[in-house]
């Protein structure tokens, strides 16, 4: 009976060993100054997502964004979509995903000065409004690539070049604060001169930099209290060598409130539906406040529905019986061809999470501890 155990623990030990092997993580050398270490992932999520360099390095400008762009949905949106677009220049199956690495915070903010108008102290309301300070941030990302000699190298860099909707500002320290809203038309026309200005900048001072392709897209902010992000409306790909920026090209996405009238307007039957939803959750929740819908379309086509439900409960009964019903409610009203998320929060805690990916049947649920 030793020798059977013995011979079965050999066995596994073996069975282990080439398992390892088989999921090992690969040591590269990092292409740059310092030659450091760096280890390649061997599995990505999926295919549609970046695997990423480890150790994890996070961006040479880090805060940046969070200093500039006072609404925290614009924020991840940004971030998010700009790694969306990259995509179609960058593909998810040959490279890799790293934060900004080339461009620190001094850097952005000196872009941030230099390209914005001035106003100079003392100056009345309508020189602000004459002057709207556009620019608000510049987001990097890298795109490297695995080579044969074991090093990784870049292979590309992604600018979202952020751009305001509303510019507010104030004459005077505490005072009044006034609002002036940006055509869509005046702010691409800015953005095309704040992106010819930042190319030229880095080809003329990064050496480093001056072959790499660098794709650049604009995005419109929302305002600051807005629940809802703005989204990306244009971009570009500047040939690695090239200091030309043209060649602009529409981005058809857009993130819709629901209910509002902007939803009503654009995509009445999917409001229909979110307001359907609502209707029916009130019957099964007396003190049913409301709920907060938000959906990402491109080219006019929903891709994704989230909706917030907050909701009092006195105990974990209540959380299941609830989660239970919605999880019906999902599956008999809302079409498969979206990813759609329905998040149940408290004032204290996310209470759970109902969920389904686009072109599959199976709703899946996760009631939080």
């Amino acid at each position: 009976m030793k020798k059977v155990s013995l011979l079965m623990l050999v066995l596994l030990l073996l069975l282990s060993g080439c398992l390892q092997n088989q999921n090992s993580e690969e040591e590269v050398v990092q292409d740059d100054a310092e030659q450091k270490t760096s280890i390649v992932p061997s599995y990505q999520l999926s295919g549609e997502n970046y695997r990423m360099i480890l150790p994890y390095k996070t961006s040479a400008a880090r805060g940046a964004i969070v200093n500039q762009i006072a609404n925290r949905v614009d924020i991840d949106e940004m971030e998010e979509g700009l790694r969306r677009l990259s995509k179609d220049v960058y593909s998810p199956e040959e490279l890799y995903f790293q934060e900004g690495q080339y461009f620190d915070t001094d850097r952005i903010y000196s872009w941030i000065d230099e390209l914005n108008p001035e106003v100079e102290e003392g100056a009345d309301v309508q020189e602000y409004r004459d002057n709207p300070r556009y620019l608000t941030h510049v987001l990097e990302q890298n795109f490297m690539r695995h080579s044969d000699d074991q090093s990784v190298e870049l292979e590309g860099i992604s600018l979202g070049i952020a751009m305001k909707s509303v510019y507010s500002f104030q004459t005077e320290p505490g005072g009044t604060t006034y609002y002036q809203d940006i055509p869509e038309q005046e702010m691409l026309s800015v953005a095309n001169d704040v992106a010819q200005n930042i190319v030229t900048d880095i080809r003329e001072n990064d050496e480093n930099l001056r072959d790499v392709p660098i794709m650049i897209a604009i995005y419109r902010e929302e305002e600051q209290a807005s629940p809802v992000p703005g989204n990306f409306v244009a971009r570009t790909n500047v040939p690695g060598g090239s200091s030309t920026v043209d060649d602009w090209e529409e981005v058809k996405e857009e993130n819709i409130l629901f209910p509002s009238d902007e939803g009503s307007e654009k995509y009445f039957e999917d409001q229909e539906l979110v307001t359907n939803f609502g209707n029916e959750v009130r019957k099964f929740f007396p003190n049913y406040v409301g709920l907060v819908g938000e959906g990402f379309y491109i080219d006019e086509e929903l891709q994704k529905l989230q909706i917030e439900i907050p909701i009092e409960f006195n105990g974990k009964g209540e959380v299941i019986g609830f989660t239970q019903y919605a999880y019906g409610l999902v599956q008999e009203i809302f079409p498969n061809y979206y990813d759609i998320e329905i998040d149940v929060v408290s004032s204290q805690k996310t209470e759970s999470i109902i969920y389904r990916n686009a072109g599959e049947d199976q709703v899946n649920v996760h009631i939080y501890d």
